[in-house]
């Protein structure tokens, strides 16, 4: 028997989660809403018993994402809806928790107000009471006014945490009916009575009037919504038309009305909360158009560094780990296929996947303290305008600027967006980023085919030329960003709409849950697309197999090395690399660099081990690395040549920067968009530009004389 169901409901920054996190303890369970990405978080409740000596009622608690406003135009926002009348495959609700800030009252019972419209059985809370001052709103205030209970909670200190479950117990019992009806314009009254006729029997949930505001406001010419009734659909646009001829603003009617109702009982529900001084005074630094920028680029400076460095050490933990386990197996199993398909293809891609955790747990770390304290929504508004210019949420900074350390945690942060166009937008441009995987092909480039001289005296080349590949992949990003945004991911420009909460300190127990959740998914789902992808390139560098002479063991390492760089080169992905050959070849590349850049699309680091095979050099070549560049250097094409110049290192790396050689990345994207198109148009353009991209470079610099 399935336990009833609450939907708990609110804005952000109310302590929703906080007050659901208290309800559940620690059984929370963390999936996905049907048909979409977006969290859903549920969670086993206990309930008093009605009587003394009765077991205590359970009931399931939803955690519905926070949202201003039922009106919606993308997907993502329609969930609020979806998940109150149990729509599209969502469970229907018994009774909504409608969780409203104490010091914020009015402007939070906009959001309840559309709830009581839709009919809905709820309970209020009054959560923050602590913060609302020493005349704080009075919860029988708002139960007389409306018919629904109301309970004044702190989530933070647990307070009237016991009275909420009883009042919750209770409305299971007897499910409260709201009372209100707002009087709203005659000619707004003749639309919702036109299109209540129209509402799918599926609706029958909730009241017709709500329900006919609800389309009033949410379906349009623009809007994103699906599973919308074509006839409910024609009839709201019908309307709306009549409405726009007549010089009527519906929007307005509709808002107008209820914040009219709700302004003239405010003085009798609460009296407004003393200015928060404090808060005041720091904002008027930290969104100042100057030393709010400095601000800003001063923490993520330090979010930078955490996700570039702080986690190499634990990175590199793992990567012992796994080698040591590696090695542990290699030498307790025979020599052999097997062994070398677990060592090499299983426990490589297991350490191919959990080498990211670190990073991951970084940045949900941040993610976490910087939107709990509410410096995210501040960071969030000085982004916003630019941004914006380029068609980019103003909350794709985070995912772009963590894409310098890695895509895959980048894409996963894509979540703080709500519209599924913005976030498909972040995760195609977010893969252009220069990440921490590029490094080793930049340091084995720049290193091998640039010297170590300096310009005018001053700027060091090396240098300069590792700067300019990050600010080349950022100019890109943005350029891709503007052009995918007005053609392929064409869309509105949605204004950003957020709150600005005062500041708070962050509880450990919501950063480590957080960080637990996001880990916990990444390596259970995004784990095993990875994994397989990676045993799929183990077998392309591996078959067929070469069999080694019975003495290889016991003759010189130069003759190993090249025994191993003439079996990769007899590989299947060695004969790829022979044939995409012709392709490549105007960009300056020839078939062994080819075979480098095979492997390079399971990971691009793996470019520099792979390129120590085909040079004979071994697959150390972190200790090898002076010698791999020795023999770049000297490497000749068949009329005497060199395969290497500044040109070809320089087409090379663009190449790099721009392709996606990052089966990771492809996974991750799968997994948020929930199937194979978007990887595969991400594929497709990224490799696409960059094959352009390096041709431009190599036979321009062609033409001005400079692959000499």
């Amino acid at each position: 028997m399935s336990l009833p169901l609450i939907a708990i409901l609110g804005n952000p920054n109310v302590g929703k989660t906080a007050l659901f996190n208290r309800l559940t303890g620690q059984n929370a369970r963390v999936g996905n809403y049907p048909g979409v990405t977006v969290d859903r978080r549920s969670g086993t409740v206990k309930l008093p018993a009605a009587e003394k000596g009765a077991a205590p009622v359970l009931a399931e608690l939803i955690d519905i994402p926070g949202t201003y406003s039922l009106a919606a135009r993308s997907a993502e926002e329609q969930i609020a809806l979806s998940a109150l009348l149990g729509l599209d495959g969502n469970p229907r609700p018994a009774l909504v928790l409608i969780v409203l800030d104490a010091t914020q009252l009015v402007r939070n019972l906009y959001l309840a107000a559309q709830v009581m419209e839709l009919g809905l059985p709820a309970v209020l809370v009054l959560n923050l009471i602590d913060e609302a001052g020493d005349d704080p709103p009075d919860p029988r205030a708002l139960t007389a006014l409306f018919g629904l209970p109301c309970v004044a909670t702190s989530a933070a200190s647990g307070f009237g945490l016991p009275r909420l479950r009883e009042a919750l117990r209770e409305a299971l019992s007897a499910p409260p009916a709201p009372r209100l009806r707002f009087a709203y314009p005659p000619a707004l009254e003749a639309d919702l009575a036109a299109l209540e006729p129209q509402l799918p029997a599926a609706w029958a949930a909730g009241s017709p009037r709500g329900l006919a505001l609800w389309a009033l406001s949410s379906l349009g010419g623009d809007d994103e919504l699906h599973h919308v009734d074509p006839g409910l659909r024609a009839a709201t646009l019908v309307r709306q038309q009549a409405a726009e001829a007549a010089g009527r603003d519906l929007d307005a009617e509709i808002i107008t009305t209820r914040y009219a109702f709700l302004d003239a009982q405010a003085a009798a529900l609460s009296r407004p909360p003393p200015p928060r001084t404090a808060s005041e005074r720091l904002d008027r630094a930290l969104l100042h158009p100057v030393f709010g920028f400095a601000a800003f680029l001063g923490v993520m400076l330090v979010v930078f560094q955490a996700l570039f460095s702080w986690s190499d050490p634990a990175i590199g933990l793992i990567e012992a780990g796994v080698g040591l386990v590696g090695e542990a197996a290699a030498g307790a199993l025979p020599a052999g296929l097997l062994t070398d398909l677990l060592v090499e293809g299983v426990i490589g891609g297991v350490g191919n996947v959990i080498v990211f955790l670190p990073q991951i747990l970084l940045l949900f770390f941040f993610i976490g303290l910087l939107e709990d304290s509410g410096y995210m929504a501040r960071a969030a508004y000085l982004m916003d305008r630019i941004m914006r210019a380029l068609g980019l949420h103003g909350r794709a900074f985070v995912p772009m600027l963590s894409g310098f350390a890695c895509a895959v945690p980048a894409i996963m942060a894509t979540r703080t967006m709500e519209r599924q166009r913005d976030r498909l937008l972040t995760m195609m441009v977010v893969p252009l980023m220069t990440c921490s995987a590029r490094l080793p092909v930049y340091t084995l480039l720049i290193g091998a085919l640039f010297p170590p001289d300096q310009l005018f005296g001053l700027l060091p080349i090396q240098g300069l030329l590792m700067v300019g590949m990050y600010l080349f992949s950022v100019v890109v990003a943005l350029a891709a960003a503007g052009v995918l945004g007005k053609t392929l991911l064409k869309g509105p420009r949605v204004p950003l709409i957020l709150e600005l909460p005062p500041y708070r300190m962050p509880t450990l127990q919501s950063l480590l849950r957080l960080m637990w959740e996001r880990s916990r998914l990444f390596l259970t789902e995004a784990g095993t697309v990875i994994l397989a992808c990676t045993v799929l390139m183990w077998g392309l560098l591996t078959f067929p197999r070469t069999e080694p002479p019975e003495d290889l063991d016991q003759r010189p390492v130069a003759e190993q090395q090249a025994f191993a760089a003439q079996a990769l080169e007899a590989s299947y992905a060695g004969q790829v690399g022979k044939a995409i050959e012709p392709v490549i070849a105007p960009l300056g590349f020839d078939w062994k660099i080819g075979v480098g850049m095979i492997g390079a699309f399971a990971a691009r680091e793996v470019f520099v081990s792979t390129m120590g095979l085909v040079y004979g050099v071994g697959a150390d070549v972190d200790e090898e690395s002076s010698s791999l560049r020795d023999r770049i250097r000297a490497d000749l094409r068949q009329d005497g040549r060199p395969t290497y110049t500044p040109l070809t290192g320089l087409s090379l790396m663009v190449f790099f920067a721009l392709a996606a050689q990052c089966m990771s990345t492809l996974a991750i994207v799968k997994r948020e968009t929930r199937g194979w198109r978007w990887p595969a148009f991400l594929f497709v353009y990224m490799t696409g530009l960059a094959w352009v991209a390096s041709l431009l470079v190599y036979q321009t610099g062609r033409l001005l004389g400079l692959d000499g």
